[in-house]
């Protein structure tokens, strides 16, 4: 078997290793290239990722911000011109004449820079969502000043640059301090500031600008006292970098696609809001699974499956205290509410209701947009594994589990027991009928398992003898009843039916070993049944497992990483690596990586970054190294 490397996208971006290369090695080590629009919009391979802990942004090759939401990740777009160009607004620096850009991150950090050609001249933007004095990315503790900086420096030639403002909503701007006050007609609560270090003529301003000039800009809605006075952007800029490069000094990894790896655990924390500790599983709302599709969702929460297979990817490359609070997070969802939801607002609470927003296009006239998350009142049996697998770690590795708690915890449980056959509508959250999915009778298997372990472990009250029988029960059930010996695979519902990529994960959650017969012969159906060619899976066929939505989506690539580490369990490291290694080209320059890729020309789809994605990154990237390291010892 034979994965070929990503093939270009609709950008004719340089291949990954020279793109990834030059984070480390400097701006030199990337390349120039045309920006390409599809309908009006920049492809998602041309934007990066800023952030402060509390919120993020999306900075694009052409100098514009077309995503930002504040005071944090779920709050109002402040900006959302990726989802309609002409409506959602930006916040764009850029020359007139813009021909050719390139992207890089400043080394170990969080800070953008976009260099961007025009005919007479190259200009350089430095964006940081900026971080206070001595902040520690390792506490729980707010360390976002509540600003954006933008610091420009026209390299050579001359440029006549455009400033453009441009919120959603309607906005009053009004000359106060040497800035802007801005004021927003839908949040007259927000108080937003722009300063500059030019004479700004209002939201659109126009400067000539000659090699070595410089210029800087800083939006503000933090309401901080001197907003009008603010501290020097060099010394803003220096402090947010220095804050980054300190937290970075805890990434722990030897392994293959090491920086990769490490630009993975950045993104991750760019997605971490740090007053709770709670992951979002993208900072973004309502890009497509598939351009014209339907498939748009609102990820700017935290799913309670997110939780183990990141707390134990982080762990394993030393990011402990990510860890530590996602886990306690979770944790204190549970306690505070009855049963379990699916996911949760940055604050453990319930999302804002599912709502459709008329006024918006969606990026690439792909609608609906949504705001907020339906699948919280869906009922999802897997939710019981997940809280129980990461109740198992925090036990494991960072505290006791206090009485009140493990009551908790034994009533999920005990329903785990009694619901497993149960309809649900599974890890995909499919908008049907539920069905009895198999990984959601995996995942109570699960929670019987760990429940039982830690009943036994640390001399907790339960009757961890019956938790254990009934947990084989469900192991057993899955192999017989999930079995279809037509198609030699098991299947995405106990008592049959078809393929589902979710089965692939079934080894990773210690339910099914992979070199289990069955699970070898899954492994090899999954592959050949949904692939989508050079590595890449489906996690189902819309036509074979409807979902009760129309049209299709894209490759999911978590799913592929999934593959990754089944291969390599069944001793099939070679092909494991080359696999992974395939994945990781299908990275943009920056290192990001999106939740699917379109098959057809390996443009990316779906909410970007994808947290999900870089989670694979690191958890196969670690467990192959764990694998060539078995076999050199053995």
């Amino acid at each position: 078997m034979r994965f070929e490397p990503a093939q270009p996208g609709r950008q004719p971006r340089t291949d990954y290793a020279a793109g990834l290369w030059g984070i480390i090695d400097g701006m030199e080590s990337t390349s120039f290239y045309p920006l390409q629009w599809a309908d009006g919009y920049l492809p998602l391979e041309d934007y990066g990722l800023i952030g402060d802990g509390a919120t993020a942004a999306l900075v694009g090759r052409d100098g514009g911000i077309p995503w930002l939401c504040v005071p944090r990740f779920d709050s109002p777009p402040l900006f959302c011109g990726i989802l309609d160009r002409g409506r959602g607004g930006s916040f764009t620096v850029a020359p007139e004449d813009l021909v050719e850009s390139r992207q890089l991150y400043e080394p170990d950090t969080g800070v953008l820079m976009t260099e961007m050609r025009g005919r007479s001249g190259t200009v350089r933007v430095t964006d940081a969502l900026t971080l206070r004095s001595g902040a520690d990315l390792n506490e729980d503790a707010p360390a976002a000043r509540g600003e954006l900086l933008r610091s420009v420096r026209v390299l050579e030639g001359s440029v006549r640059l455009r400033v453009v403002v441009e919120p959603r909503d309607e906005v009053r701007a009004e000359s106060r301090g040497g800035g802007l006050e801005l004021s927003l007609s839908s949040r007259p609560d927000l108080d937003l500031h722009l300063w500059a270090t030019a004479r700004l003529d209002g939201l659109r301003t126009t400067l000539d600008l000659e090699a070595g000039d410089r210029l800087s800009l800083v939006l503000s809605w933090g309401g901080r006292q001197h907003r009008y006075h603010p501290d020097p952007p060099d010394g803003l800029l220096e402090s947010t970098q220095e804050a980054w490069r300190r937290w970075v000094r805890c990434f722990a990894y030897e392994g293959p696609q090491e920086r990769l790896v490490r630009r993975s655990a950045i993104t991750l924390k760019l997605c971490d809001y740090l007053p709770t500790g709670a992951i979002v599983a993208a900072p973004t709302s309502s890009l497509p699974e598939w351009i014209g599709g339907e498939r748009n969702w609102d990820y700017r929460y935290a799913w309670i499956r997110d939780a183990a297979f990141s707390v134990y990817a982080l762990r394993r490359i030393g990011l402990v205290n990510e860890a530590r609070s996602f886990l306690g997070w979770v944790l204190d969802a549970v306690e505070r509410h009855g049963r379990p939801k699916v996911l949760y607002d940055l604050d453990g609470e319930n999302p804002q209701p599912e709502r459709e927003d008329p006024e918006l296009e969606g990026y690439r006239r792909s609608p609906p947009v949504r705001w907020g998350n339906a699948a919280d009142a869906q009922r999802q049996h897997d939710v019981f594994g997940e809280i129980l697998d990461c109740a198992y770690q925090w036990a494991m590795h960072d505290g006791d589990i206090d009485p009140a708690l493990w009551e908790r915890l034994c009533e999920l449980v005990d329903a785990a027991g009694k619901e497993w056959t149960e309809p649900d509508h599974g890890i995909w959250e499919v908008r049907t009928a539920g069905r009895p999915f198999t990984y959601s009778a995996a995942l109570c298997q699960v929670a019987l398992d760990r429940g039982a372990r830690l009943s036994e472990r640390f001399g907790l009250p339960a009757d961890a003898r019956r938790w254990h029988g009934e947990s084989e029960k469900i192991r057993q059930a899955i192999l017989d009843e999930a079995w279809d010996p037509e198609i030699n695979s098991l299947t995405e519902h106990l008592g049959g039916g078809a393929l589902d990529a979710s089965l692939l994960a079934l080894p990773l959650r210690r339910v099914i070993p992979a070199d289990h017969p069955k699970m070898v012969a899954t492994t090899a159906a999954v592959s050949e049944r949904l692939g989508a060619g050079d590595g890449l899976l489906y996690r189902y066929l819309v036509d074979e497992s409807p979902d009760g939505l129309s049209g299709h989506e894209g490759a999911f690539l978590l799913c592929s990483f999934w593959l990754v580490e089944n291969l390599a369990r069944q001793g099939r490291l070679e092909e494991a690596m080359e696999l992974y290694d395939s994945l990781c080209a299908r990275a943009n320059p920056l290192g990001l990586l999106p939740e699917q890729i379109d098959p057809s020309d390996g443009s990316f789809l779906g909410n970007y970054p994808q947290a999900f994605s870089h989670i694979g990154v690191i958890s196969s990237g670690f467990n192959l190294a764990r694998e060539v390291e078995n076999r050199e010892s053995s």
